[in-house]
């Protein structure tokens, strides 16, 4: 499904950057019988529900004509959230030095969670600061997620 999700991603990226948004990512997923693609979509000032729906508009027709999905999808367009998923290298580098958690398939050192800075990442794995101040290294096969951490004050 990654090429689909690439593809797309190439189809729709400039129509975005014309509306004035930036194309966050695209996840084409299968959930239950119903397959969805979002769209996630950032700008400076945050997002609202008319941007989704201006995004909407504009990729809809072009996603239809194009017909890289062969089943039937609905499509969401929605913004990145405040804790935003970070599942591409650029991801990765523009959160160097953020606070992140990251969800394991399986444990390490008894951990499926392990939270603290993003200090570094290459092909194969992730260096993070732990909030213990203990430097991990963790293999990026072993990883199910990785998400910035927002603190509710």
């Amino acid at each position: 499904m990654a090429k689909i999700e690439e593809r797309v991603e190439k189809l729709i990226e400039n129509p975005i950057n014309n509306l004035g948004y930036e194309l966050y990512d695209v996840e084409y997923v299968k959930e239950g019988k119903d397959y969805f693609l979002r769209v996630f979509i950032n700008k400076a000032d945050g997002i609202s529900l008319e941007d989704c729906e201006k995004v909407n508009n504009e990729i809809t027709d072009l996603l239809d004509t194009q017909d890289y999905l062969k089943e039937q999808y609905f499509l969401e367009v929605s913004s990145t959230g405040i804790e935003k998923v970070l599942r591409k290298d650029k991801h990765l580098k523009e959160n160097i030095g953020v606070e992140v958690e990251v969800k394991l398939f399986k444990p390490i050192n008894k951990k499926k969670v392990v939270s603290g800075i993003l200090e570094n990442f290459n092909e194969s794995e992730i260096t993070i600061k732990t909030n213990e101040n203990v430097t991990e290294v963790i293999q990026r096969k072993d990883i199910s997620l990785i998400k910035t951490i927002y603190h509710w004050e």
